[in-house]
């Protein structure tokens, strides 16, 4: 089974609205359903679970049912950070599901997430066991102590980019989730820094630089325009 878990679980701060940002409405729809229909029109995933922001479970099920969320079959308590609200979705689903599933980890304010990058992180997790969504690095990167100033650089040849989905096993997330709590590791950015800190090799899988997350108002503007365009015809 192919499994969406989905992280809506942040109050969203810098993006310094009143709701959610999960929960904003984008052109008559909330962020966060629009990234569940991106799982519940893919025909490989077979299931999403959310990790969610206490106080907006009753809500995200309203949604659901309002927006024919059909796939939508678990909501846990969010976590106090990103690692804690998916350690919380792995131990509902171990419950219930085999080890060998795979889980997709995406952030619930990703909501460009197309059809190719979740079939191509599907393929790469079967054929490696890992699959973290990636693009090219295209800036020059410098690097800073202060946010001031820098006389130091890093290649971008060496750096890509990472986006979400994350796949991985049930299994081994579960480990590392339980490995983490052994080493007191308790606030990874996300799972595939998790596992490079516990000592893993992880692998990468297409990603797009419409796979955006939203974070501020600038990401939202972003994203209106990206649902609102068409691909011209004489583009490859």
């Amino acid at each position: 089974m192919n499994i969406a878990l989905l992280t809506a679980g942040g109050r969203g701060q810098r993006m310094g609205q009143d709701v959610p940002k999960q929960f904003l409405n984008v052109y008559d729809k909330p962020v966060v359903v629009w990234t569940m229909n991106a799982f519940q029109n893919h025909p490989d995933i077979d299931a999403i679970m959310v990790a969610c922001l206490d106080g907006w479970h009753e809500t995200l099920k309203a949604y659901a049912q309002q927006f024919n969320i059909t796939k939508l079959k678990w909501i846990v308590p969010g976590g106090e950070n990103g690692q804690s609200s998916i350690r919380n979705g792995l131990f509902e689903l171990e419950k219930e599901c085999k080890p060998e599933d795979i889980l997709l980890v995406h952030d619930g304010t990703r909501a460009m997430v197309s059809t190719d990058i979740i079939s191509d992180c599907i393929a790469k997790c079967r054929v490696y066991g890992s699959a973290i969504a990636a693009i090219p690095c295209v800036e020059a990167m410098l690097n800073t102590d202060d946010k001031v100033k820098s006389n130091t650089m890093t290649s971008r040849d060496k750096l890509l980019r990472t986006q979400t989905p994350h796949a991985f096993t049930l299994s081994k997330l579960l480990w590392a989730h339980r490995e983490a709590l052994a080493r007191g590791i308790t606030d990874t950015i996300a799972s595939c820094t998790l596992m490079i800190e516990l000592g893993e090799t992880v692998y990468f899988s297409a990603g797009s630089e419409k796979n955006l997350k939203l974070t501020t108002t600038d990401d939202i503007e972003i994203f209106k325009a990206l649902i609102k365009s068409k691909k011209d015809e004489w583009l490859k």
